[in-house]
């Protein structure tokens, strides 16, 4: 009976996911699919070759690329691209490239110039009008103000109080000139569903969510798997190999790791009944106090 009753929630999450990336396609001119490479981006590309099965999805993937990701996720991006038959676009802030931005010295300025600009200048490049993203409401409190269809100003400015209501799960789609949309379909969705439904639909993700023997150091408090050498060692740091893995994937030198010994889907599950703190909390960026969600999405960040 439990098992019967989990499916049922789990159909009901992807059923709506489903009738939204559908409506979206149907009623937005020119929609793409924002793809970080993490958990949720990988759930939302299996909804999406669902909605539109057998035909090949009706838009492209996007990826914001800083070019601070681990490398296991640009590996996995093309792999997954490739084999799922989905045309990739990415994009790079080239100036911000030049400028020699980086999340080691000024991690708030690099997460605005490399991925908030970045994603404003993409978007505004291919003329895209509607951003699917994995986004959930449980994940921060900036993000649960958010409409699954939210609507976006000019420069892709977010504006709380400028939000539609959305009664009955009926939405709102039409765009002025300057207005585009961002798409959340997993909005009610927990990150334990999306585990859940991961292990259930069987769906395939990057490796570095599961434990595994890694090359960590501390710094800032913060348990680091060091991807390259772009970083060397401060005084008094060394590496030292722990079993680590992550419940959230960004930029490495942002994205702290947590020890664990979950190998395994069933793990990870496990994991997620027994704790009581944010996956967030490994995303050292979102620990800055005077660089809040909120500020950044209203800036147009995802």
């Amino acid at each position: 009976m439990k098992v019967a009753r989990l499916h049922t929630h789990l159909d009901r999450l992807e059923a709506e996911s489903i009738r939204i990336m559908r409506e979206t396609v149907a009623e937005c001119r020119k929609p793409v699919l924002l793809y970080s490479i993490g958990k949720d981006s990988s759930v939302l590309l299996h909804l999406l070759l669902k909605a539109f099965y057998p035909a090949k999805p009706p838009l492209p993937m996007l990826h914001v690329n800083t070019t601070w990701k681990f490398r296991e996720m640009i590996e996995f991006r093309d792999r997954i691209a490739r084999e799922k038959n989905v045309d990739l676009i990415e994009h790079i802030n080239q100036e911000g490239l030049r400028q020699g931005t980086d999340p080691v010295n000024d991690a708030a300025r690099h997460t605005y110039v490399m991925k908030t600009v970045a994603l404003r200048q993409a978007l505004a490049e291919h003329g895209f009008d509607a951003a699917i993203g994995g986004a959930r409401r449980d994940e921060d409190p900036a993000r649960a103000k958010e409409r699954v269809f939210s609507l976006r100003g000019a420069g892709q400015r977010w504006e709380p109080r400028k939000q539609r209501p959305e009664p009955w799960g009926l939405y709102n789609t039409r765009l002025a000139p300057d207005e585009t949309l961002r798409v959340f379909p997993l909005s009610d969705w927990t990150e334990l569903d999306v585990w859940l439904y991961i292990r259930r639909e069987g769906i395939e993700v990057v490796p570095l969510y599961f434990a595994k023997e890694r090359p960590t150091f501390v710094r800032n408090n913060a348990l680091l798997v060091r991807d390259d050498d772009r970083v060397p060692l401060e005084p008094g740091e060394k590496l030292v190999p722990k079993t680590v893995r992550f419940r959230t994937l960004g930029c490495w030198p942002l994205t702290a790791a947590v020890e664990s010994d979950a190998a395994d889907l069933d793990g990870i599950i496990a994991e997620m009944l027994d704790t009581r703190q944010s996956e967030r909390a490994g995303r050292i960026i979102d620990l800055d106090p005077s660089d809040s969600m909120e500020r950044k999405k209203r800036e147009g960040y995802f």
